[in-house]
């Protein structure tokens, strides 16, 4: 045994010795091969310095060094007599990326960004293979599933080419139907709302989510398997998922799910290592309390881990890891938070690589980890879930390595670039008419991460249009700062009265403390404002035009536990708006939250109030067009801007409105197949309030309803049906029992 020992220390002894023996002085270089790359450039990318030491080991670093620049085909190192010697082949240099096939400038742009091969770089042919695989992904993730990449060399001379680039992306495959297999307990209808694929219809004319794609169908397996989880299925499953290719070259999607029993949970306790004070840990039971002998969602634990977390750095505690243990018994599950002290390491580099089309400190201002920082798992995660949040990846994996000591760590974080732009249009008609929207944007501005819209919309009464600019993390701070320019033309005869509007405005939004945001805004508006013939006296004198400039703040408190399609929790909001310079100065405040309740799995009960009031300041009148009224969806029953005060047969609007709805959707009520949900409704609502005329009946009177509204996805589009009787209402209100919309985005 301890022959063995002493052999392997005279070996490991031997071997360092002879490598020392190897290693030479450089007092010489000399570079063969390099036309386009200059010799000084070779010394610097190769680390090269003069009357240093090089053994083997560091000539090999030499060489990798060099390929990495993916400047040569051909790298050959030697030393001798204390000349360093290094021969080179050089890449090919690509001169023009020439596409052919291809019609669309869009497309063949985005192409162009995602290829690794540029123009004025090097030909690298393991790089092309990889791109004719970037392209067929693109053009798969638009829905082209079949498309072809032909390329071809075409030499200038030695050191220069072309590439001819043929592009044939063929058709896209259409999704005919959806269909799920083994929901029992979950209705069709809701899964066809969680999912994001779409069957293709003839008004779905921009959608692109009716054509197949491998992206689509990973993420809407995500989105099943989250929905059911996140009401309590815990061991819900996806057993398989098929598309079908049928004779008309569409597709036919079918989703198998393997659903399982609804989990409570049943205990819940926390497991901490002793070097930590478990006392610190100790507020947690007060919050575990409130999801014991609640159905099982991973947002619930997802929430109990940003308090330990909390709990972590307001004791400003160091190398800290955590897991979640969960322990399955019958139809109950235990939840252990395990607590522990992590590797005590440090950053030295984070690497980031695959960022092509996006600016790297895009990605850096995402990560909660520095150079330097201590490193731990649960930062780790954290930093990569915000960079997938951004929405600008199609994939995000990152590595970590050992650094230049034992106590130092490489992150290499490496992102796959996709698509991000945005266009979409909607249209819809109904009793309160019709309405047009069309909408681009931008995800990922000139690389930057930032956002550029653009918004229009017509109805019978107004067409708007805005064009809005958008940083969601301003200079790297986490506030999310926005421009917007806006024009706005409304002819509203029922309410006496037509104008036009333009505005800017800026403002920025940002998390104040946990679950409370807080938005800041400065705007400016011009408002001609011109009063129908047959309006009073009293509302002529509205006419004019108004200048503004306003200031306005506001604040979100939301604790749903999710913000698509939540069914439990509440969110409270406060906004107002004060005058900084206006011809007419007033003041508006608007209050609304909403409540929701899961009382099954299908059925989500709902409570939602609203409250706005808008008041003139000294002897000013609130104008026409900045007076409260209430939607067709907080006030069913009731014809659209025909509820509250009357001057001269015009619904004027008031200086207050307010609303409470409750709601509950009935499953079950109709065949599955019937594509259809049932909502049942109390609303009430109430406008009132007149300061430019005393004399005006103020119709202060609450104003309620009650019905059934019915979402059916036709043949022909979505329908939307509104059965509802009044309860109680003013004399001068114009009720409306029967309504129905015809929409959808295309």
């Amino acid at each position: 045994m301890f022959k063995k020992k002493y052999i392997t220390l005279a070996l490991t002894f031997i071997l360092a010795f002879c490598s020392t023996l190897k290693a030479e002085i450089v007092k010489e270089l000399v570079i063969e091969g390099n036309n386009r790359i200059s010799e000084e450039t070779i010394k610097l990318y190769g680390e090269i310095e003069l009357n240093n030491d090089y053994s083997e080991i560091q000539l090999n670093q030499i060489i990798k060094n060099l390929y990495s620049t993916n400047f040569f085909r051909k790298i050959d190192v030697k030393i001798k007599n204390n000349i360093l010697r290094i021969s080179v082949e050089e890449y090919p240099v690509i001169n023009q990326l020439i596409f052919v096939g291809e019609k669309k400038k869009a497309y063949r742009e985005e192409v162009k960004k995602l290829m690794r091969l540029k123009e004025k770089q090097s030909f690298v042919k393991s790089f092309l293979v990889k791109d004719i695989e970037t392209i067929k992904q693109l053009y798969s993730s638009l829905g082209y599933n079949f498309a072809e990449v032909d390329v071809k060399v075409k030499d200038i001379d030695k050191s220069n080419l072309d590439l001819l680039i043929t592009l044939n992306r063929g058709e896209k495959t259409k999704i005919t139907s959806i269909n799920f297999v083994g929901n029992k307990k979950i209705r069709t209808k809701r899964l066809r709302d969680v999912i994001a694929s779409e069957e293709d219809k003839f008004w779905k004319v921009l959608s692109k989510n009716t054509a197949l794609s491998e992206n689509l169908i990973n993420l809407d397996q995500r989105l099943l398997i989250n929905y059911y989880k996140s009401i309590g299925f815990y061991n819900v499953k996806l057993k398989s998922n098929f598309a079908q290719i049928n004779q008309s070259g569409s597709a036919d999607l079918v989703y198998t799910i393997e659903e399982g029993n609804r989990y409570i949970i049943d205990k819940i306790s926390t497991n901490v290592e002793k070097v930590f004070d478990k006392k610190i840990f100790f507020p947690l039971n007060k919050e575990y309390k409130k999801y014991t002998g609640e159905y099982y969602s991973p947002f619930k634990i997802k929430q109990l881990l940003e308090e330990i977390d909390l709990l972590i750095e307001e004791n400003n505690l160091q190398f800290v890891e955590h897991n979640v243990e969960e322990i399955v018994k019958q139809d109950t599950i235990n939840i252990v938070f395990n607590i522990f002290e992590g590797e005590k390491n440090l950053i030295e580099r984070i690497n980031i690589t695959g960022n092509y089309a996006t600016n790297e400190d895009v990605i850096r201002s995402e990560l909660i980890l520095d150079e330097g920082d201590p490193l731990t798992q649960i930062n780790l995660d954290k930093s990569i879930s915000q960079i997938k949040a951004r929405r600008l990846f199609k994939n995000v994996k990152y590595k970590v390595s050992e650094g230049s000591e034992n106590n130092l760590k490489i992150i290499d974080i490496s992102v796959e670039e996709q698509p991000t732009g945005e266009i979409g249009a909607g249209a819809g008609i109904g009793t309160s008419g019709g309405t047009i929207a069309f909408n681009i944007k931008e995800n990922n501005w000139l690389g930057e991460g930032k956002g550029l819209a653009f918004d229009v919309q017509l109805d019978e009464e107004s067409i708007a249009g805005d064009l809005t600019f958008t940083d969601p993390n301003y200079d790297f701070l986490g506030n999310s700062l926005f421009y917007r320019l806006s024009s706005e033309r409304n002819d509203k005869p029922n309410q006496g009265y037509e104008n036009s509007v333009v505005s800017a405005s800026t403002g920025t939004s940002f998390e104040q403390y946990r679950d409370i945001d807080v938005s800041l805004s400065l705007s400016a508006s011009y408002d001609d404002l011109t009063t129908v013939d047959s309006a009073s006296a009293s509302l002529k004198k509205q006419s004019g035009a108004f200048s503004e400039f306003a200031g306005s703040y506001g604040f979100t408190y939301d604790k749903r536990n999710r913000a698509f399609m939540p069914t439990s929790g509440s969110i409270i909001s406060f906004n107002q708006s004060l005058p900084i310079y206006a011809d007419r100065s007033f003041i508006l405040n608007t209050l609304t939250g909403s409540k929701y309740h899961s009382f099954n799995e299908n059925v989500v009960g709902s409570g939602k109030f609203f409250l706005s009031s808008v008041n003139g300041l000294g002897d000013d009148d609130v104008r026409l067009s900045k007076r409260r009224g209430l939607s067709s969806k907080r006030l069913r029953g009731f014809e659209k801007n025909k509820v509250g005060p009357v001057d001269g047969g015009d619904h004027i609007g008031g200086n207050y409105a307010a609303a409470i709805n409750f709601g509950a959707n009935l499953p079950n009520l109709l065949p599955e197949d019937t594509n259809a949900d049932i909502e049942l409704f109390l609303d009430f609502g109430n406008i009132w309030g007149v300061d430019y005329d005393s004399s005006i009946d103020n119709s202060n009177k609450v104003r309620s309803s009650t019905g059934v509204a019915m979402n059916w996805i036709s043949p022909i589009g979505p329908l939307s049906f509104v059965l509802s009787q009044d309860l109680s209402k003013a004399d001068t209100d114009e009720t409306e029992s029967f309504s129905f919309n015809l929409g959808t985005t295309f």
